[in-house]
C-alpha cells in the first residue's frame, strides 16, 4: 500500500510540474539554449540526448493536459494547438532519427524534417506580456488593410510583368523571368538598393534610352515604394491604434454610466435628508 501511495504521490507531483506554466517556459528556453548551440555544428551526444529529452518532456505536458482537461477543453484553446502542432513536428523528427533504416536516411527530405525541432521554440510566444491583445490588434490591422494589400500585389505583378518585357533582355539577370522580375520590382518598391538596377541598365543602353528608364524606375520608386508601401503602413498602424482607441472608449462609456448612477444616487440622498 506504501508503495502504491508513493507511485500515485510522484504521479501527481510529476502532473503538477507539467502543468507549471513557469517551468515550462524555463524548460523551453533551455530547449533554445540547447538549439542554439546545436546550429554551430558543435556536435555533441549530450546535446542530442538533452534535446531529444526535451520533446520528450513536452509530449508528456501535452498528454498530461489533455487528461487533465479532456480533448475539447484542451483543443479548445489556440495557444494549445500552437503547442501541439509544434511539438509535434518535433517528435516528427525525432522520430525519423530513431528509425536507423537506409533507405530513409538517403532521403533528402529527412534533413528537413529534422529542422522541424526549432518550432518548439515558437512556444515562447505565448509567455510574451499582452501577447495576446497584440495579436488581436494584428488580426483587426490584417483584416483592415487586406484589400488596399491585396492591390498593392496586384499592382506589383502587373508592373513585374510589364517590366519583363521592357528590360528582358538588356538585363537578364533581374528581368528574364516574370519570377525574376516580380523580386526585382519588388526590391524597388521597398527602396532595397532600387539605383543598381537603372544604373546597370542605364550602362548597357544609348544616352536616350537610359534616361528614360531611370525615369521609368523612379516612377516605379515613388508610386510603388513611397505611396504605395507608406499607404500600407499607415492603413495597418491606424487600424491597431483604433482597436485599442476602441477599448478605451469602452472603459470611459463605463466609467460614465457609474459616474451618473452614483450621481443619481447622491440626489436620492439630498431629496430624503432634505425634505
Amino acid at each position: 500500500m506504501s508503495e502504491l501511495t508513493n507511485s500515485s504521490e510522484t504521479d501527481m507531483n510529476i502532473k503538477k510540474l507539467l502543468l507549471n506554466e513557469r517551468i515550462i517556459l524555463l524548460l523551453i528556453i533551455l530547449n533554445a539554449f540547447v538549439i542554439f548551440i546545436q546550429e554551430f555544428n558543435y556536435n555533441s551526444l549530450i546535446l542530442q540526448y538533452t534535446d531529444n529529452l526535451f520533446i520528450l518532456i513536452f509530449t508528456a505536458e501535452i498528454l498530461v493536459k489533455v487528461q487533465d482537461k479532456g480533448w475539447k477543453k484542451y483543443w479548445a484553446s489556440k495557444w494549445n494547438r500552437l503547442d501541439f502542432i509544434t511539438v509535434s513536428l518535433a517528435l516528427l523528427s525525432f522520430i525519423l532519427e530513431l528509425t536507423d533504416l537506409p533507405y530513409l536516411n538517403s532521403l533528402e527530405f529527412i534533413t528537413t524534417f529534422r529542422v522541424l525541432r526549432l518550432f518548439k521554440s515558437f512556444r515562447l510566444i505565448k509567455f510574451v506580456p499582452n501577447i495576446s491583445s497584440i495579436l488581436a490588434g494584428v488580426n483587426q490591422a490584417i483584416k483592415a488593410s487586406y484589400v488596399v494589400v491585396l492591390s498593392f500585389f496586384i499592382l506589383l505583378f502587373i508592373v513585374a510583368i510589364l517590366t519583363c518585357s521592357l528590360f528582358r533582355e538588356i538585363a537578364p539577370e533581374h528581368f528574364g523571368t516574370p519570377l525574376n522580375s516580380l523580386y526585382s520590382v519588388f526590391r524597388i518598391f521597398s527602396i532595397e538598393g532600387w539605383y543598381e538596377i537603372p544604373d546597370l541598365i542605364a550602362e548597357r543602353t544609348s544616352t536616350f534610352v537610359s534616361f528614360l528608364s531611370k525615369l521609368y524606375f523612379c516612377l516605379l520608386l515613388f508610386g510603388g515604394g513611397i505611396l504605395g508601401m507608406s499607404l500600407i503602413n499607415s492603413i495597418f498602424v491606424d487600424a491597431m491604434v483604433s482597436d485599442n482607441n476602441d477599448e478605451l472608449e469602452k472603459e470611459v462609456k463605463e466609467l460614465n454610466k457609474k459616474i451618473d448612477v452614483l450621481l443619481k444616487e447622491l440626489k436620492l440622498k439630498e431629496k430624503n435628508t432634505n425634505p
